[in-house]
């Protein structure tokens, strides 16, 4: 079977794409390139087995139904701390789960931090892909599930710290380092050295992997009473706390 991993970025030339094929107790990165366009990761989500993307699938309830109040009339504000009000406008259920559950992993907020304007561009894309007949839904559950690779990090008992940008390098090349002496049976092949320039490219063989996670359901399963805010919000596949990065190949 063949994963897609989506590092998804407002514009084309930020966004990597990695195709992982698994075969029993193998996995090799077949494709990986950045600069995806919306075409090529439509075409390429269509065929997949199974996508992750690292992007919020929508915004929190509460704070679109502020919006909506705001345009028309005055906003009714909650009694209590301010910031606690805030807090609720600002971060999706699965946000605040991910806090509580994954030590030290704070998501940025899709709708006071500018990762909103990379969501906007994730809506459409989805809803063109449920056009064309695909059951995307946003709890994960269809052909695409939003993933973070920091979090899978540190559920697979990875360092998630200091990889991102020009200044974390040489981090990122120790974290792929660990990343090959924790899964020996993935195959980075030519690809290794973009995953050590570019925490793009690294970051979509990350969400690669976690859509492998998710198909194999090595991922945990919606909290009670969490269905309604993931059908609407999105919610971030994690990988089980009991479950290891080795699980993600075939046993049988």
């Amino acid at each position: 079977m063949q994963t897609l991993g989506i590092d998804l970025a407002a514009e084309p030339k930020k966004t990597g794409v990695a195709w992982i094929d698994w075969t029993g107790h193998k996995a090799r990165v077949s494709d990986l390139h950045i600069g995806a366009t919306d075409a090529e990761l439509l075409g390429s989500m269509s065929d997949a087995d199974k996508t992750g993307i690292d992007c919020p699938l929508g915004w929190p309830r509460q704070f679109v139904a502020f919006i909506a109040k705001h345009e028309d009339d005055h906003v009714v504000v909650e009694d209590g701390v301010a910031a606690d009000w805030r807090r609720k406008l600002s971060y999706r259920e699965t946000d605040l789960h991910v806090k509580r559950t994954v030590p030290g992993i704070q998501g940025l907020s899709v709708s006071t931090d500018r990762i909103g304007v990379t969501t906007m561009r994730c809506a459409a894309l989805l809803s063109l892909l449920a056009a064309q007949g695909l059951p995307v839904a946003r709890t994960g559950s269809g052909p695409v599930a939003e993933v973070y690779p920091a979090a899978s990090l540190v559920r697979w008992r990875l360092n998630h710290k200091g990889y991102k940008g020009s200044k974390g390098l040489v981090r990122r090349a120790e974290l792929v380092d660990e990343l090959i002496r924790a899964a020996p049976w993935l195959d980075l092949g030519a690809h290794e050295g973009d995953c050590r320039k570019s925490d793009d490219a690294l970051d979509a063989v990350l969400a690669s992997m976690t859509a492998r996670a998710a198909y194999r359901n090595l991922t945990e399963p919606l909290p009670p009473g969490a269905e309604a805010a993931a059908a609407a919000e999105g919610w971030i596949a994690l990988p089980r706390a009991d479950s290891s990065i080795g699980d993600l190949i075939a046993t049988h």
